[in-house]
């Protein structure tokens, strides 16, 4: 900085930094954004773009369902100025832990500085208070919490994300506006080709109900589950029943490459069906490209079999 510049003027040359610039912005002028998982970390930083730093507390090779609370957790949550979940109860099993540590009182739930995904789209499997009966399971009454794999639902999560954040931020709501319109023109540039890949797909076998979202959005088949209860592992007797249910037809098995099960591959052997294991989220630290690969790895799997 040369010497004869004011602070008020290098303060306004920071503030008129283009997000594409090459200079940082500096960490006091940030949005401090933690999100529970590395896609809406992606989804953060394609929003907000240069005015946030964010922090993601779970791994992308781990079950965001049931993630170990650690101080980290804590001591990030508490310098937050938002938290960024997925929501629909998801990370139920540890975040508000985590909140609660944190002592945080600006990123509790009901606070602008608390952020759900799942709570601005349209969730698959709503079954509202009457359907949260835990002997079925691992039950999501407020609905399917995986909406990282729809690129329709997370166009409209950005939507919503840069208005939050304008709300903490307003001097760069434009900015925020901007970057969310860029991702939906990223993602809809995309769909046709998506769309045209699983176009016939066969049907699927899910290990779980987490890759629902982006096979309803391409129409491709869901067969069934080989958890015989959502969060129950599969016993033999029932393995040996989808094998008799499914015999002789089309389909394939998908995995999340956290779900390790000696079932899945028996399944696929009986069946003679290809068996696929595919990450749930982007890796850490992933930008908007990245989302579109991990779709696109989704994409090229599901349109194998036809």
């Amino acid at each position: 900085m040369n010497r004869t510049s004011t602070p008020r003027v290098w303060l306004k040359q920071v503030l008129s930094l283009s997000v594409l610039g090459v200079m940082s912005i500096p960490a006091w002028a940030q949005l401090n954004v933690v999100t529970t998982t590395s896609s809406m970390g992606m989804l953060a930083r394609t929003v907000g773009g240069a005015w946030v730093q964010v922090t993601e507390l779970a791994p992308p090779d781990r079950d965001a369902h049931t993630v170990q609370v650690k101080p980290s957790m804590m001591q990030a949550v508490r310098r937050a100025q938002v938290v960024v979940a997925v929501g629909a109860e998801l990370e139920q099993g540890w975040l508000p832990a985590v909140i609660d540590g944190a002592a945080n009182p600006k990123v509790r739930a009901g606070q602008n500085g608390y952020f759900e995904a799942a709570a601005q789209v349209t969730r698959l499997d709503a079954q509202g208070a009457a359907g949260a009966d835990r002997a079925r399971g691992d039950v999501h009454p407020l609905g399917n919490p995986h909406v990282q794999l729809d690129p329709v639902r997370m166009r409209a999560i950005a939507q919503a994300l840069a208005q939050r954040l304008a709300l903490l931020d307003p001097s760069h709501a434009a900015h925020f506006k901007a970057n969310a319109q860029a991702f939906d023109q990223l993602i809809q540039q995309h769909m046709p080709r998506w769309q045209a890949k699983t176009q016939g797909a066969t049907g699927v076998l899910l290990y779980h109900p987490d890759a629902n979202y982006v096979l309803s959005r391409f129409g491709v088949p869901i067969l069934g589950y080989i958890e015989p209860m959502a969060g129950i592992p599969p016993t033999a007797k029932h393995i040996a029943a989808l094998v008799g249910q499914y015999r002789g037809q089309a389909g394939q098995v998908i995995s999340m490459t956290y779900q390790v099960n000696g079932g899945i591959g028996a399944l696929a052997q009986a069946l003679r069906w290809n068996a696929s294991a595919l990450p749930a989220d982007v890796p850490t630290g992933a930008t908007a490209t990245q989302y579109v690969q991990l779709i696109d790895q989704w994409i090229a799997v599901l349109g194998q079999a036809r």
